[in-house]
């Protein structure tokens, strides 16, 4: 069974409630960016990029290398399938509900064709 850090999981799942921060994860999934390239499509500063960037590492999904004035972000995906493991767990849980529905929902059609 896997185990999971509470506190872990639950910053991971408020890092990745915002939609700015999930479209950020998205981006660096291509690839490394710029604090200026992950804030270009929200016409925002760079301090609010920064502060969302900062939610991200602190959730342990986006690693911050500084060179200078430039700072790189890079994706750590590792928590990522931490998250997809926990609700991985509640995937048999949906799929006898929705046989259960598909069964009921058959039963019914059965019953108007007779």
């Amino acid at each position: 069974m896997v185990q999971f850090q509470p506190i872990e999981l639950d910053a991971v799942f408020h890092a990745l409630s915002d939609g700015t921060r999930r479209a950020m994860v998205e981006r660096l999934s291509a690839g490394p960016q710029s604090v200026s390239d992950l804030a270009a499509p929200f016409d925002m500063s760079l301090a609010g990029a920064s502060k969302h960037i900062r939610v991200l590492e602190s959730a342990g999904l986006v690693r911050r290398e500084v060179r200078g004035r430039t700072h790189r972000c890079t994706l750590d995906a590792a928590r990522l399938k931490h998250a997809k493991d926990w609700l991985a767990r509640y995937e048999k849980f949906w799929n006898a509900r929705l046989d259960a529905l598909e069964a009921l929902l058959s039963a019914e059609e059965g019953k108007t064709h007779d």
